[in-house]
């Protein structure tokens, strides 16, 4: 069996060097409140809010480190409440997506693009994909077992000497499927 941790991201944001400048002031450095799954990431202390036409989230999680392009990742009920349309798509590729105004303590900026629901996937060590036989990019079925079992189709391997193995899924999907960050998935092809 192909088991593989599961986990849930939630709304969050990744922010570029000169965005966070400009959010918190000149030569800001982001704090680390606890690391991720993925080495050398972690959730940051810092939250800014971010605002749609239609609605604003407060406290909105940072993810470090300084990534080279800002983004924001939420999931389609988020967008519904925010007045946007973001494409479903893989992380880095904001080309052509909406924009949302982001406020910080020390100012704001208003993204032209950068706002996605993330494509759901999977993160392999190349250990791991090489054991199970997976290839980077390819496209895999997996059966997530909580309260309401479901099987998701299009799960994307990512694979890298740089990643450690993880499942992750928006909120709309965590609730759908019944479960939690820490449960299981079974890659079924």
């Amino acid at each position: 069996m192909k088991q593989v941790p599961v986990g849930i991201s939630a709304r969050h944001i990744h922010l570029s060097p000169e965005h966070i400048g400009l959010l918190f002031g000149p030569g800001y450095e982001l704090k680390q409140l606890k690391p991720l799954s993925q080495p050398g990431q972690f959730a940051a202390e810092e939250q800014v809010a971010i605002a749609g036409p239609k609605g604003q989230f407060d406290k909105v999680r940072i993810l470090g480190p300084a990534r080279g392009k800002t983004q924001i990742e939420i999931s389609r009920t988020d967008a519904f409440h925010l007045g946007v349309n973001p494409p479903v798509r893989e992380s880095g590729n904001i080309a052509g997506t909406p924009g949302l105004k982001v406020i910080g303590p020390a100012g704001e900026i208003e993204l032209q693009e950068g706002v996605i629901v993330a494509a759901r996937h999977i993160h392999f060590h190349t250990d791991d994909a090489a054991k199970w036989g997976i290839k980077d990019k390819q496209r895999l079925r997996v059966r997530l077992s909580g309260e309401r079992p479901l099987v998701f189709e299009d799960v994307i391997a990512r694979v890298s000497d740089q990643y450690a193995l993880d499942m992750h899924i928006d909120t709309d999907e965590g609730n759908a499927a019944g479960v939690k960050t820490g449960d299981t998935a079974e890659i079924l092809d």
